[in-house]
């Protein structure tokens, strides 16, 4: 008790307290997200997301080298697919010379040793905007598993290191996991987005892969009947425990800074790692904020992806790791 005891000798000055210090933010703890488009040349800032681009197949190359002499060893690929190539189920995504295919060649060829993760939606690929196919006003579950199997056996023939399907269909995991034992793919890994919430803070990602749910007759106008409730606590981990079941090697909450609860409650009930996404939503509105003088982008950044981290995170993507790492170097 006080006096003998007092907490503040700890907090004395900076020395003490980076002694003492409980999260450690390093470039190990990032994935990097990255937007691959069609073309040559092509480095496209993202209106939405300031500082983040879409990149070519050329510029993908650079940017993955760039990322290794940074320390960062983790990407996670999104495609933007053209408006021609589209349609309700997702045909182009089974294309081996398509657009992810050549992706992930292109980072292994750049940087053999980077890991790759891939995603898995229908999402880029359908001309409604779902993760699924579409049918009579409701998304087809078994249907477009079916799809999103085929997708990760495809990746992981290009090259991927890990598929990670976001789409939360249910029962996508252990379809995927047995096509992948079936085709000999033993060591590659699933990255299940499993607790993922039918969020609002998605916006600027869907501006960057032309991505949101079209407003026709018969489409759903969102994606409330795959994604969670944000309202829920209970059923992540529920989902969680179930994608664990059927073979996930690491699980996801997305998005992050509002289920820092959510993150805390799965950590303390599985014993995979855990991986949070930051959303472009909390990165578009740092961004902004900074830019208005309202705030000190660093002091927050570093703020944000710490909370994360000391939530339980033992993987972060985000949109700041390039910008956070040159901070802690």
């Amino acid at each position: 008790m006080y006096p003998l005891i007092r907490p503040r000798r700890l907090r004395s000055n900076e020395a003490i307290r980076s002694l003492v210090r409980e999260t450690i933010i390093s470039p190990n703890d990032f994935l990097v997200p990255l937007f691959v488009v069609e073309g040559k040349g092509i480095i496209e800032e993202i209106p939405s997301m300031p500082n983040y681009y879409r990149l070519s197949l050329d510029n993908l190359t650079k940017e993955v080298k760039e990322l290794w002499n940074m320390g960062l060893r983790s990407v996670l690929l999104f495609v933007k697919v053209p408006d021609n190539l589209k349609d309700n189920k997702g045909s182009e995504a089974l294309n081996e010379n398509g657009l992810m295919q050549l992706a992930i060649k292109t980072v292994k060829n750049a940087c053999p040793d980077m890991l790759v993760m891939t995603d898995v939606a229908l999402d880029p690929y359908s001309s409604y905007g779902h993760d699924g196919i579409v049918a009579d006003g409701e998304i087809l579950n078994d249907e477009s598993v079916e799809v999103l199997t085929e997708m990760s056996v495809s990746h992981a023939k290009a090259g991927a290191d890990f598929v990670a399907p976001s789409d939360m269909m249910d029962g996508r995991i252990l379809s995927i996991r047995e096509a992948l034992e079936d085709e000999g793919y033993l060591n590659t890994g699933i990255m299940a987005y499993s607790a993922k919430y039918a969020s609002a803070f998605y916006g600027p990602f869907r501006d960057a892969l032309d991505s949101a749910p079209v407003d026709i007759k018969n489409v759903p106008k969102d994606k409330k009947s795959y994604q969670m409730d944000y309202a829920n606590r209970f059923e992540a981990i529920r989902e969680t425990q179930m994608d664990i079941d059927e073979g996930a090697d690491i699980v996801m909450v997305k998005p992050g800074l509002c289920y820092l609860d959510i993150v805390r409650e799965i950590k303390n009930e599985v014993d995979v790692p855990v991986a949070v996404y930051q959303v472009s939503g909390e990165y578009a509105m740092v961004k902004a904020a900074a830019e208005k003088g309202w705030l000190d982008h660093d002091a927050v950044m570093m703020e944000q992806l710490t909370a994360i981290k000391r939530a339980g995170a033992n993987i972060i993507a985000s949109y700041f790791a390039k910008d956070a790492v040159k901070y802690i170097s």
